[in-house]
Formats: structure tokens, sequence, C-alpha cells
């Protein structure tokens, strides 16, 4: 299953990119959500292959996940993969400079199921596909906004 959005962020592309990147604020967020997150990596951030463990409740159950920086195109796209379970995810973000102070941003979410409780919940998924990309396009459009103040309040 995948799951698809693009927002248009009224901020130059290095600033984007700098707030994606900005994992203790990310790890933060996490954190409030009532995950669990733990550094799997000794710098400021990680490199290719290095990510987190998290802990999280889902569907009444204790869950944990691996997730990784797979790739990092500074500053045109990011990528990672994550594992839980027998579920495998890859979310790929790209950054496209619509003009000096505006930028694009592509996000493509996949969840591949490798068994089959894991092909059951990603069926469970496709179900309410119409819920979760609302969802998930209410949220980027939060989280472009949040970027776009943060840019105001530093000019």
């Amino acid at each position: 299953m995948q799951v698809t959005t693009t927002e248009d962020i009224a901020a130059p592309i290095d600033h984007v990119f700098a707030e994606l990147t900005n994992y203790t604020a990310l790890e933060r967020q996490a954190l409030r959500r009532g995950i669990d997150v733990r550094r799997t990596f000794k710098s400021d951030a990680p490199q290719i292959g290095e990510g987190w463990e998290a802990r999280f409740r889902f569907r009444g159950k204790e869950r944990d996940a691996a997730i990784q920086l797979d790739t990092e195109d500074r500053p045109n796209a990011l990528g990672f993969t994550g594992s839980s379970g027998g579920l495998e995810t890859r979310t790929q973000i790209e950054l496209v400079p619509l003009s000096p102070n505006r930028t694009r941003v592509n996000v493509v979410f996949k969840m591949i199921p490798n068994t089959l409780s894991a092909r059951l919940l990603v069926q469970s998924f496709k179900l309410a596909r119409s819920n979760i990309n609302k969802r998930f396009k209410k949220r980027m459009a939060g989280y472009a906004r949040d970027i776009e103040g943060r840019v105001a309040k530093s000019a």
C-alpha cells in the first residue's frame, strides 16, 4: 500500500531541509505522542544505515520498530526504511525548489507486508484508504504551516 502527498511550503529549500533533518525536534514530537524513541547513532545526525529504535502501542499491542536513514541528497531528498514485525516501510521525501522562497515537498510512504498478519493489517488499511489519505494530508499540511511559522519568526 502506498500513501502520497504534496505540500507547497513558503520557505527556501535549505530551510525546509534543515527542518526535516532536525532529528532532535522530531524525536521530541514522537515522545509527546507516546512513542518511546532511542537513537542507534552517536552523533547529532544519523549516517546512511543508522537510525532509531521505537516502541509504541498500536491496536492494543506493544510494537517495536527499527527506522534507518536510507538516502540523503542534501537539500533535495531524504529516504527512510523501517521494519516492525513482518511489515517493512519505505518513506521517500523529495524537495523541489519552486522559487527562492517556495519549496514543494513530495512524500511517498509505502508499506510492504512480509507475513500473513502484516498482510491482514495492510488489507485493513486499504479498506480505510480514503480516511488514511485525508489524515496524512492534514498532518503534512499542519507540519508545512509549522515550518512556515518558524521561517517567519527567524526572518
